[in-house]
């Protein structure tokens, strides 16, 4: 059956509007899952809820055989929206500023062609729609099953992604998007009044020196190849001019694109708790490290890519338009693939444009897609399907 991509253009643009007027936070994107499992439901598919206000649905295949996953995010950001446009958001304080609600409609529309497909189709389609990929989503729909029921053989996902040119596809296996855990530090000194010094433990001139020496882990006992970026971005402390501060807290994250388990060749955060500590006793101070994991490394299966760059990319763009990509932001979407042993491929779909102006960075309240690109994700979805089921 050849399809007319050009006839889902205008729908899945009004689709991706909708979403961008109507953002809803992680885990809290009610309307959002209600206005998915309508549209799956006039399309004659049974969806259900996962994880919340996650949604799943099935398009059996006319055929036996194996079962893929793709796989779309729904969350929006707390941030507010500085665009001059139609669709701008509705919601004050809360906006999609990363490209998901592109994601959301790109899915949409191709089930609505992957449902035309379905009697060519040897296996099934599992659609999957995650809440929360900003604080890590993912792991909570694999916990309910979403791999199984059926099994799931192959997972696939895609991004828009502004720092590449529209037109253009980011692909390569192996690391493509960065392990990232937040950290919380926790230094507590000793208050006294800013005249005596002598009688506390400045938490401040501690913290301070945590901030500066954290950034020779990176460019001094890690491997400069092996890719580390430690991040301090929230500092609070003190409560006056005149009194020395007993306690500081230091917050942020630390993202590299190996094996970073504490048992591994590099071991960052232990080296990190090694640093804190040591300051901390040299200026007689206290401190408590804890570390909240965010997304894990995102490993592209070679035999997956290998696959999107023989049968499925021939289809969307030429071999000179797809680059070798990868990030040091983070994603869960590895979750669903080398986390649980599922081979899969995670593509990165260019839709930066200087003259339609989005080609401003992620999570910036000024992001905006080119939406012409919109049905290159619908093709990649479609497209991935149908030659992983012939």
């Amino acid at each position: 059956m050849n399809i007319n991509y050009k006839e889902y253009e205008k729908e899945v643009i009004e689709l991706r509007r909708y979403f961008h007027e109507n953002p809803e936070l992680g885990f809290k994107e009610y309307n959002t899952s209600e206005h998915i499992k309508e549209y799956l439901k006039k399309l004659g598919l049974d969806p259900y809820t996962v994880a919340g206000t996650g949604v799943v649905a099935v398009i059996k295949g006319g055929y036996p055989g194996k079962t893929v996953l793709l796989r779309a995010d729904m969350d929006a950001l707390p941030i507010q929206e500085e665009n001059d446009v139609s669709y701008a958001s509705k919601n004050p304080g809360v906006m999609h500023a990363c490209g998901h609600d592109g994601h959301m409609a790109m899915l949409l529309v191709a089930a609505r062609v992957l449902v035309q497909l379905r009697d060519e189709l040897h296996g099934n389609v599992k659609l999957v729609f995650q809440p929360n990929e900003e604080i890590a989503g993912a792991c909570y729909m694999v916990d309910e099953g979403v791999l199984e029921n059926p099994h799931v053989d192959a997972s696939f996902g895609v991004h828009l992604w502004t720092p590449i040119e529209s037109g253009k596809i980011g692909l390569k296996s192996g690391p493509v998007m960065a392990e990232m855990f937040n950290f919380k530090i926790n230094v507590m000194g000793v208050s006294c009044h800013s005249s005596a010094p002598q009688d506390g433990v400045d938490a401040i001139l501690c913290a301070s020196n945590i901030v500066q020496v954290l950034q020779s882990i990176p460019v001094r006992e890690i491997n400069p190849m092996d890719t580390t970026i430690i991040s301090v971005c929230s500092i609070h402390g003190g409560s006056s001019t005149n009194i020395i501060s007993d306690k500081v807290v230091l917050e942020g994250s630390i993202r590299y694109l190996y094996d970073g388990r504490d048992d591994g060749m590099e071991q960052p955060r232990k080296r990190m708790e090694r640093i804190v500590n040591g300051i901390c006793a040299a200026y007689r101070a206290k401190a408590e490290i804890s570390f909240e994991p965010s997304n894990y490394i995102l490993i592209n299966d070679e035999e997956s890519v290998a696959f999107l760059k023989e049968k499925v990319m021939p289809e969307i763009v030429p071999d000179s338009e797809i680059i070798p990509y990868c990030t040091m932001g983070g994603e869960d979407f590895s979750e669903f693939t080398n986390r649980n042993n599922v081979p899969g491929a995670f593509i990165f779909i260019g839709t930066g444009n200087r003259e339609k102006g989005t080609d401003h960075p992620h999570h910036c309240n000024t992001f905006n897609i080119d939406e012409e690109t919109l049905i290159t994700g619908v093709k990649l979805h479609v497209e991935t399907a149908r030659k992983y089921l012939q």
